[in-house]
């Protein structure tokens, strides 16, 4: 009922008493009547509205900094909180308040939004909690349903980096593709609509969406299965799409959707377009209100290699590039490109930040960017002009940008059409999707960032493209994985995962904080002079802003990727952070995975603190070592068969088993398969067996000769490690 209602039905019985023969009994019940009609319009007036974000509330939240009301946090994505409860002068009394276990057991990337009270945030394959942010009660859960089959189509793990409040909504992207608008209160489905415009090609989701002003703008991935990128806008309130930007040419039999793709078609060649091209929006967007604009990030050429999408050359754009649009029709205003003719996988996927800066005596307002390829970009986020960058890690696939243009010199012998090329950074980049974040204290950008050592691209020369399958037309065996031991404790000692507290202005570094080892989680700057993060080793930490010195520290029981928020409640303040191990990291480079953690296995949790805090984690525990191998190698399993087996195994298999056949924690561990799965390993391999679990069929990839060459080498690796650690 609305308060005009109530007041006509007070009316309506004012009238009925007024008539009554019993005055004071009238008189009586119309008082009774009129205060319990103004405490129900008063209960009914300012009753909790779940999910109630609005335009005005974003905008005003740099001003009151209670909630966590975007994924970054504002539209500035600026991951910083202006609450100070929590100090540096009192962070070690900080304790957990709560935490709540997950439904899954996959990597945990997700920044949780806090509207008022209500925590909504994501697990694996998209599940949704709506939790009570002062206690983590469970208030409803939405599970999406992604099918099991769905999840050999990305590149990544099933993750998922979160959800879109609005408005009595919660805009949640799925892992398959879809837009879903649940009810903030009950997790009711209100719409849903499939973003995907090619169900035959391997597209995915895992970015959280931007919503500006009542649009929402979704994204995706597959750049490494050979798709098309591009983005869609929709309204909130009613998912009627609104409008659509590719960010790389369609055939050009075809009209060009746009302009823009007419431009950008001039700078590709070949049949780019029979292999998708990439540039994939799989992360990063960001918003400015009074420009009105949306900023993509933009991903890597499809395939990798671009003497096979564009034999010709060409800048290919739009990938590896910022290009901005405007909200309400998704024109093209600029683009900024960091690496043509990108074939390294230097995705400018990466966390993007509206700050504005004084550069030169000048208040510049700028959009900041430390992408994969290992440069700090400052640019005008009116224009798209370049204003400075700098790398922040050493990189040698350059040999210097442009001071002008911002334009790279492309190292000699960098581009492996004719041979094998090594460069720096690789191909997991020198900052991923973890977000950073910046003080407005300090002045400084704080940037999770990763040294994984030289990688080493070829040309693929089998290289065949199949729409369901990994397109990057390189030579994946150049991508050695160590077999043994000893050979992985000295390559991980080589791999770094440090925080570096960055000037944007200077262009310089002023602290970096070591980690133990490499892909620790996004970070959170505090109006109390701290910097938290997540580590992979299985620890939340908390930094001086000013100084790099750890103040802090929480044990997790499991590796944490994603970033921490702060909200308060009841003059409390709070930080939470999604915790579980698993991702690219985590499941492919299973060996390093395994030194970083120190055999800790995936918990998929929600964490929270406040000041003072007592509570306790259950017991943790930690993988226990390799089993004797259960199933004997017979006359089969020649060296020859073991040979092609590990070349299969890599490129077919390593991303999510592990490479050399070892297991990050996360997914089974293939040298403990016991013999029923030896002896069902066709049905698995090649029919889909258990596709419902996540484990997608191969009879499209592989013969059932080739399925047991993979079957030898795994075997192999069971038995060769079995004997390393007995001769320890």
């Amino acid at each position: 009922m609305t308060p005009s209602e109530a007041i006509g039905r007070l009316l309506r019985v004012a009238r009925g008493v007024s008539q009554a023969k019993h005055f004071w009994f009238a008189t009586f019940a119309l008082c009774a009547i009129v205060l319990a009609s103004v405490v129900y319009v008063g209960v009914r007036t300012h009753a909790p509205r779940y999910g109630d974000v609005t335009h005005e509330r974003v905008l005003a939240a740099e001003r009151n900094p209670r909630q966590w009301l975007t994924h970054y946090g504002d539209y500035r994505n600026r991951q910083y909180s202006g609450l100070e409860e929590i100090n540096v002068s009192n962070v070690e009394r900080l304790g957990l308040a709560w935490s709540m276990d997950m439904d899954t057991n996959r990597g945990v990337e997700a920044t949780p939004i806090v509207v008022d009270g209500v925590m909504y945030v994501t697990g694996s394959w998209s599940h949704l909690y709506a939790l009570d942010a002062r206690t983590g009660e469970r208030l409803w859960t939405y599970d999406p349903e992604v099918p099991g089959a769905y999840g050999p189509r990305g590149c990544c793990d099933v993750v998922s980096r979160g959800v879109g409040v609005w408005r009595g909504k919660v805009l949640l992207p799925t892992f398959d593709g879809r837009l879903i608008a649940l009810d903030a209160r009950t997790g009711a489905v209100i719409w849903s609509v499939d973003t995907i415009i090619d169900r035959s090609r391997a597209y995915t989701i895992t970015g959280a969406p931007l919503i500006a002003n009542g649009v929402v703008v979704i994204g995706n991935g597959g750049g490494e299965f050979g798709v098309r990128g591009y983005v869609t806008a929709y309204d909130v309130e009613t998912g009627r799409q609104l409008w659509r930007f590719f960010t790389v040419p369609g055939d050009p039999a075809r009209p060009f959707e746009s302009e823009a793709m007419e431009m950008a078609a001039r700078t590709w060649n070949g049949e780019w377009w029979r292999y998708g091209g990439g540039g994939t929006v799989w992360d990063s967007m960001a918003y400015d209100p009074e420009l009105d604009l949306i900023y993509l990030g933009v991903g890597n050429g499809g395939p990798w290699a671009q003497s096979v999408r564009s034999p010709g050359g060409g800048d290919n754009l739009f990938v590896s590039s910022i290009v901005a649009v405007r909200r309400t029709t998704g024109e093209y205003v600029w683009h900024f490109q960091q690496v043509p003719g990108d074939e390294w996988d230097y995705t400018a996927t990466q966390h993007l930040m509206l700050l504005d800066l004084n550069i030169d005596g000048e208040l510049r307002r700028t959009i900041v960017q430390a992408p994969k390829n290992g440069f700090f970009y400052v640019l005008d986020r009116e224009t798209g002009e370049f204003i400075s960058a700098r790398n922040y890690v050493p990189v040698t696939w350059t040999t210097g940008l442009d001071p002008e243009s911002g334009r790279p010199a492309i190292a000699e012998g960098a581009r492996y059409a004719d041979g094998p090329a090594t460069v720096l950074p690789g191909p997991t980049g020198a900052h991923n999707w973890h977000p950073m974040a910046f003080s407005p204290q300090t002045g400084l950008v704080y940037i999770p960032s990763l040294e994984l050592g030289e990688a080493v691209f070829a040309r693929d020369p089998a290289f065949a493209y199949n729409p369901l399958d990994v397109n990057v037309a390189v030579d994946f065996a150049n991508f050695a994985y160590p077999e043994t031991q000893e050979t992985t404790s000295a390559i991980a000692q080589t791999l770094r995962g440090d925080l570096i507290a960055w000037d944007p202005v200077a262009q310089r570094e002023v602290w970096r904080f070591r980690h133990r080892a490499p892909w620790n989680g996004g970070a959170l700057a505090t109006a109390g002079g701290l910097i938290f993060q997540g580590t992979s080793d299985g620890r939340l930490i908390a930094l001086n802003a000013r100084t790099g010195e750890q103040v802090w520290e929480f044990f997790s029981q499991t590796g944490v990727m994603a970033a921490p928020v702060s909200y308060e409640i009841d003059g409390e303040q709070y930080i939470s952070v999604a915790v579980g191990w698993g991702a690219h990291y985590g499941l492919e480079w299973g060996a390093f995975a395994l030194e970083a953690t120190g055999g800790l296995p995936n918990i998929s949790r929600v964490l929270t603190f406040k000041l003072d805090a007592q509570g306790q984690l259950p017991p943790g525990w930690r993988i226990p070592p390799q089993p004797r191998p259960a199933v004997a190698m017979d006359d089969r399993h020649t060296a020859e068969t073991v040979a092609r087996g590990r070349l299969l195994y890599t490129r077919n298999c390593a991303a999510c088993h592990g490479g050399a056949a070892i297991s990050g924690g996360v997914l089974p561990d293939l040298r403990n398969a016991g013999p029923s799965v030896h002896e069902n390993w066709n049905a698995i391999v090649l029919d889909g067996m258990l596709e419902d679990r996540g484990m997608g069929r191969f009879a499209d990839r592989l013969s059932a000769a080739e399925a047991e060459s993979i079957r030898a080498y795994v075997l192999f690796r069971a038995h060769q490690t079995w004997g390393e650690a007995q001769r320890r």
